[in-house]
């Protein structure tokens, strides 16, 4: 009798445990809009310059109104594959350096972004900024 009461607190605690990681990742896991048109503005800035963009998009995620940028305006930007997602490299021609300790920082709302860009949605209305940054 000692075993089974065991085996089923053990079983209740996992199960407890999974619902918990379930409930924690929808409640932080970020969210799309998947259709229609979303208002957004881009603003760039690079230190010396901004540059704001702004239209609609039906992209889920900020990679792809880049993509949209890229096609329709005056708007270069590369990448590369991390293990955190998508990194960006470059915006405009201006390259992020290592060796100058700079990066290219995604903000959202006024807010750091919290994902990559292959990761964070996009919502009408959104207000978006790739600034420039040093670290260390």
């Amino acid at each position: 009798m000692n075993k089974t009461k065991k085996l089923i607190l053990v079983s209740a605690a996992i199960i407890l445990c999974i619902l918990c990681f379930v409930l924690v990742y929808n409640k932080f896991s970020p969210k799309q809009e998947t259709t229609g048109e979303k208002a957004f503005e881009l603003v760039v800035s690079d230190g010396m310059e901004s540059k704001t963009y702004s239209g609609s998009t039906d992209a889920p995620y900020l990679s792809g109104l880049l993509d949209q940028l890229q096609q329709t305006e005056d708007f270069t930007y590369e990448s590369s594959g991390g293990d955190y997602g998508m990194y960006i490299t470059a915006v405009n021609g201006t390259k992020a350096d290592d060796g100058e300790k700079t990066y290219w920082a995604i903000y959202v709302n006024g807010e750091y972004g919290q994902y990559g860009a292959d990761a964070q949605p996009v919502h009408d209305g959104d207000s978006f900024s790739l600034s420039l940054e040093s670290y260390g």
